[in-house]
Parts: C-alpha cells; sequence; structure tokens
C-alpha cells in the first residue's frame, strides 16, 4: 500500500468523522490496512485506536463502498461492532465459514437474532452486534462511507485474528512515495 494512499485515507476519514461530530483526541494511534492483500479498494479498512486498555478497547473504523474486511474470528476477543453512520453489512457464520452450522445466533441491540449460515445483517445507524470468539464475520458499508465503532474485550491483532483466507495479513506492506500524515500502529 502506497503512503499516499494512507494519507488520502486518513483525510477522506478525518472528514468524514468531522462532519458528523467525532472528535478524535490528540494524538490518536491510527492503523490503515489493505490486510495484506494490494487493493485497499476491495478489502480495506481505516481505524482510530481510542482507548487500548489491558481489560477492553474502543476503536472507531471508517471504510469506503466495497472496502471490505475479510471474514475472520478472535479465540478471546468479545465485540461489539456499532454502525455509527451510514448503513454497515455484516456477513456471519457459526465456524468456520466452509464448516458453519446452518444457523448463528447474535445478539442485535441487546435481543437475540438468528441468521442462516452465511447469513447478512444490516446494522442502521445507531445499531449495534455482539460478536463472541467462534462468530465468523465480515464486514463492509452499503452506504459511500460508513463510520464503524467497536467496543470489545482486550485487543490481540497479533495473536488473536484468524482470517478465512490464510493470504490476508492484519498490517500492510508500505510504500513510501510521500511523506507520512499521521504514524501508525504499524510504524
Amino acid at each position: 500500500m502506497k503512503r499516499s494512499e494512507i494519507n488520502s485515507l486518513v483525510r477522506a476519514a478525518t472528514d468524514c468523522y468531522e462532519s458528523h461530530g467525532w472528535t478524535l483526541p490528540p494524538n490518536p494511534k491510527w492503523d490503515v490496512t489493505d490486510f495484506g492483500l494490494g487493493d485497499w479498494r476491495s478489502a480495506g479498512l481505516v481505524c482510530v485506536n481510542l482507548a487500548e486498555e489491558a481489560e477492553y478497547c474502543e476503536k472507531l473504523m471508517y471504510a469506503q463502498m466495497n472496502m471490505v474486511t475479510p471474514s475472520h474470528t478472535h479465540a478471546k476477543k468479545k465485540e461489539d461492532i456499532i454502525c455509527r453512520w451510514g448503513v454497515l453489512r455484516l456477513q456471519l457464520w457459526q465456524g468456520k465459514p466452509d464448516f458453519a452450522k446452518e444457523e448463528v445466533t447474535v445478539n442485535v441491540c441487546g435481543e437475540a437474532r438468528t441468521l442462516p449460515k452465511g447469513g447478512f445483517l444490516d446494522l442502521q445507524a445507531g445499531e449495534r452486534v455482539t460478536l463472541i470468539p467462534g462468530v465468523y464475520h465480515a464486514f463492509w458499508p452499503v452506504t459511500e462511507e460508513c463510520i464503524i465503532g467497536e467496543v470489545s474485550t482486550a485487543n490481540d491483532d497479533l495473536h488473536d485474528n484468524f482470517f478465512v483466507d490464510e493470504r490476508v495479513g492484519r498490517f500492510s506492506q508500505i510504500e513510501e512515495d510521500e511523506p507520512p500524515l499521521v504514524k501508525l500502529v504499524s510504524d
């Protein structure tokens, strides 16, 4: 991923956050990724880590239409994914997609909802879904842009992300074609 693309995404995310009333903390910790697949337009995400404590973390994320966070699960992390602005689509499986049970049950805004294997769940602004370890999930905006929140138990990007596609990497290789606008978590 080129640094110029990262800088452009940071600007777009910042503009979107500000235009929808989200103020970032001083010196936020940025994370911009193409998941190592080389095309952020089809697999990508922009994150700002708002809190990273031993017990919990909070992220504010940004994605544009067609930027998919690839299917993955966590062994330890329990998380709420919250649509803060726009419309966010999730695809869900109870277990690895090729071997998943027929149905998956998740809590949406505190109420149990059962979906078929690989079912889609659209979250409107303000809605949240609680994902427990073992529930595989992919997500992407169905609007031009989307602001996504995450509140979860402790986050371990290096050891607790299990992607279905083994080519996926959590952090991108960066081609330095211009000076960085912000320092990334991976820098």
